[in-house]
């Protein structure tokens, strides 16, 4: 591999001291996966290159928060032509919509995503209203199915999810198979529609034709402007608590693995989101753990990225599980009549089960 090869990003970073913000070029060498930054404003080295192993070629991409040596850096453009040649020219963002129908199978539905190559950068579980399940279905006004399929849409919870990668809105579609499942079934049997779908609106996923739609549907879904977009789906009872997946977790590629794990152990996922958190979130997520384990400034250090929070619903049983390790601390509550012994695995320092 090439050492002198790098790739160039202007990033912002915001100095909370200050309260403005800091502009640099980041520099990426993939041979070796080392970083420089240079001060933009003082035309002075920041960083000299730097060998950083939590850092990808992956993670680059224009709109991406990445964490380099505990700053979290906002990619805001591209810092030479070479990089934007090379990353720019075919990099997508499409919709991946899990329909209600295949809900239960989206441990493995973001499995075949993550094995594809594709980046999950949003992901929010959540239920449509008529109106919206109609603006939604636009492209289909004049089909005599349309009330049919917005029925089928509003019946129960939907995923949807923000997906990246080059060709991202074929590659997805090649992915899915033939809108029809009995179609995919026997044109393209490995696809989703075939695996996970039963016909032409019970299809299991959906995703967008064109650029154009793309953007369309995914303001829908996850709207520029800052409103919350369709309810989500949480349900707070007795016998519900949360499950957080944290970052290196999804960077690894195991959120598809979890999900099927809850679900196998017994456990109904009433709600899920994914949330990007700066440090200040990060400190005040982790406080109980400051003074008590000695790996606290690891954990707010690294985990500063993305975090997938999980509703988990079900009855009677209590299991509280806590995994200290080099990478972190990972918390689970868990009430319900799941087995236990699933999790208990992942238990290294973790207090007492009483």
């Amino acid at each position: 591999m090439n050492h002198s090869e790098r790739f160039v990003f202007i990033a912002e970073w915001y100095d909370p001291n200050a309260s403005l913000f800091r502009r640099y070029e980041l520099l990426f060498y993939p041979g070796d996966g080392s970083v420089e930054m240079h001060d933009v404003k003082n035309h002075r080295t920041f960083l000299k290159r730097t060998k950083y192993e939590d850092l990808h070629l992956e993670d680059l991409f224009i709109g991406n928060k990445v964490n380099v040596f505990s700053r979290q850096l906002v990619l805001i453009d591209y810092g030479d032509q070479y990089t934007a040649r090379q990353l720019g020219s075919k990099k997508e963002k499409t919709l991946a919509l899990i329909k209600p129908d295949a809900v239960s199978k989206a441990g493995e539905i973001i499995e075949i995503i993550n094995k594809a190559g594709f980046t999950l950068t949003k992901l929010k579980m959540m239920t449509l209203s008529r109106k919206e399940a109609t603006d939604f279905h636009i492209d289909h006004q004049s089909r005599p199915f349309l009330n049919e399929l917005i029925q089928f849409i509003t019946s129960g919870p939907i995923i949807a999810m923000e997906i990246l990668r080059d060709d991202a809105i074929c590659e997805w579609k090649k992915l899915l198979g033939p809108a029809n499942s009995g179609l995919a079934r026997t044109d393209a049997p490995g696809s989703i529609r075939a695996v996970f779908g039963t016909d032409g609106i019970r299809n299991a996923a959906h995703g967008p034709d064109s650029l154009s739609c793309a953007a369309r549907e995914m303001e829908l879904f996850f709207p520029s402007s800052g409103v919350c977009g369709p309810a989500n789906t949480a349900k707070f009872t007795n016998c519900t608590t949360c499950c957080i997946v944290k970052p290196h977790a999804i960077s690894e590629g195991l959120l598809g693995k979890i999900l099927m794990a809850i679900r196998d152990a017994g456990f109904e996922i009433s709600a899920m989101q994914m949330f990007n958190m700066d440090r200040v979130n990060v400190e005040e997520f982790y406080e109980v753990y400051k003074g008590v384990v000695s790996e606290y400034n690891i954990l707010h250090a690294r985990d500063i990225i993305y975090f997938v929070f999980i509703w988990l619903t079900s009855f009677s049983m209590i299991v509280c599980v806590h995994h200290v390790a080099a990478n972190g601390i990972i918390s689970f509550l868990f009430m319900g009549n799941g087995d236990r012994n699933v999790f208990w695995p992942l238990c290294s320092h973790g207090d007492s089960t009483d």
